[in-house]
């Protein structure tokens, strides 16, 4: 989406930023080794409405007692949001270029302070899930907005110091959603959750439209619908139909996550066809690419991790250790406070030494993190369970960020936006699907052992440590992929389809023998 410069000196131009085209912001004051004003705005708008994704997780046991539904049915207010978002993203690119750059910010805020104004005043749970699905319609523009802004007024020599922060906000977001929520919570009422964020999220969109310019003219360009549907429906039958496993009887569940996984191979299809004869809405030639199809697993992955751990801890810290919202979301609080301090510093290391000397300890130590959870008791000291989760998301934080740049970094320019656009998409379906799967596993474990006889309380807890088994399973998984990876490759050499790059950022031809 950037146009090139040509230089006087007849050198390449890669330290002048390309000029704003369509839809997108501009600051035409901000200095080289200074992140601009409209980006740093950017950035904490993002970061509230990406918030609001994980903020439900810890009101979800106040939230069974009044609404009077189970847990199946409320963790489907995070899952609705994420696969919203999932099923958005793809459409994002062709709806910034229909629209000026104005009606694009001022569109996806509106929005989402229209979900959050009706989950506010929602006076049943299905008023509440319509406007979390609302909420998730207006926060799935902001993060291409956002990432297009930063790769057009940020100079490529800075790019990475930005970036580093940037995707750091993103992945902190959901992961102080609990915390935040927590202490919300000892205050009142669940609703403050939603009304705390609209004052906040309305001081944002008037500061940004503040700061913003139209740019160029409005493109007129076409979508094909039919591989939206198909997106939307298959990934959303899949992760539907795995939460139903946990309610008894396995036969309709199994039906529906036949029809997802066959609406997805539809989807894949029509793409296929798409890059023959037209425009697709998901290049898959991407995954020609070994270093992204990798760096894309590997991210799915930790989210799975990620999300589920985030949807199990607050209902054992509450439902089973008796611990208010306050005090499970103060105990949670530290580790998302270091996920989020580490960004500056994973950035420096990743630019020294390279994405696979981060990437390997950081699996590492997730893996040690839900192995750790396995054992979680009655009597589990609270300093274990907090230590267990500053590790688990000091990990997270020294994968993500690495993970993300290797990955983008190994496609050709022209693909970028076609992989930020699948890296996007696929995390918010991983994260749908790691909660969905420790909540099945957990509520199918319990009941199995009701039936055998044993206490509720004993029965849920043997659940989670269930749960977080299938968690580690799939995190070693997670862990024998990183030794695949390459070093950071030198800026500007994309990886050549089904090649990997060796130390010295040369492309070799596909080898996936571990590196020792």
């Amino acid at each position: 989406m950037t146009a090139t410069h040509e230089p006087t000196d007849g050198k390449p131009g890669h330290d002048l930023p390309a000029p704003a085209p369509q839809g997108i912001l501009t600051d035409r004051s901000s200095e080289a080794r200074k992140t601009p004003a409209v980006v740093r705005l950017l950035v904490l708008a993002t970061f509230v409405v990406i918030l609001n994704e994980t903020i439900m997780i810890n009101a979800i046991p106040r939230l069974m007692t009044d609404l009077d539904v189970t847990e199946q049915a409320a963790q489907w207010l995070s899952t609705a949001f994420m696969l919203t978002m999932a099923a958005v993203i793809p459409v994002t690119g062709w709806f910034l270029q229909r629209v000026t750059t104005r009606r694009a910010y001022a569109t996806a805020m509106v929005v989402f302070l229209t979900g959050t104004l009706l989950a506010t005043v929602a006076p049943v749970f299905e008023v509440l899930l319509v406007a979390r699905v609302i909420q998730a319609s207006g926060t799935a523009v902001m993060m291409p907005l956002l990432m297009t802004t930063l790769m057009t007024v940020v100079p490529e020599h800075d790019r990475g110091r930005v970036m580093g922060n940037v995707t750091m906000a993103i992945s902190v977001a959901p992961a102080m959603g609990p915390a935040v929520s927590g202490l919300i919570l000892q205050l009142g009422s669940w609703r403050l959750l939603f009304a705390a964020v609209l004052p906040i999220a309305a001081l944002i969109t008037w500061r940004g439209l503040a700061q913003l310019e139209n740019i160029g003219e409005s493109r007129v360009s076409t979508i094909d619908w039919f591989s939206v549907g198909a997106a939307a429906a298959g990934f959303g039958s899949l992760v539907y139909g795995l939460s139903r496993f946990g309610q008894g009887g396995a036969a309709v569940p199994v039906v529906i996550v036949v029809i997802g996984l066959a609406m997805i191979g539809v989807f894949v299809l029509r793409q296929l066809r798409l890059q023959r004869h037209g425009t697709p809405l998901l290049d898959l030639r991407i995954l020609r690419h070994t270093t992204y199809a990798l760096s894309l697993l590997l991210m799915s992955l930790g989210f799975i991790a990620m999300l589920g751990s985030m949807m199990l801890l607050p209902i054992y810290l509450q439902n089973l250790r008796g611990l208010s919202p306050l005090q499970t979301g103060l105990l949670v609080m530290p580790g998302g406070l270091a996920m989020g301090l580490l960004g500056p510093t994973v950035g420096r290391l990743f630019d020294r030494f390279g994405g696979r000397m981060l990437i390997i300890p950081g699996s590492m130590g997730i893996l040690l993190a839900l192995a750790g959870y396995t054992q979680i008791s009655m009597t589990m000291p609270y300093w274990q369970v907090l230590g267990l989760h500053t590790l688990l998301m000091v990990s997270l934080a020294t994968t993500f960020t690495p993970v993300f740049t290797l990955g983008l970094g190994a496609l050709p320019s022209q693909l970028y936006a076609h992989g930020s656009s699948m890296l996007g998409t696929l995390q918010q379906v991983a994260a749908a699907l790691g909660t969905a799967l420790v909540v099945t596993v957990m509520a199918g474990r319990a009941e199995a052992r009701i039936a055998d006889g044993v206490t509720e309380t004993l029965a849920q807890l043997d659940g989670m440590r269930l749960a977080f088994v299938v968690s580690t399973v799939l995190i070693v998984a997670m862990v024998a992929i990183a030794f695949f990876l390459p070093r950071a490759k030198p800026a500007g050499t994309p990886e050549e389809p089904g090649t990997s790059s060796d130390d010295t950022g040369e492309t070799t031809g596909l080898n996936l023998e571990p590196v020792r």
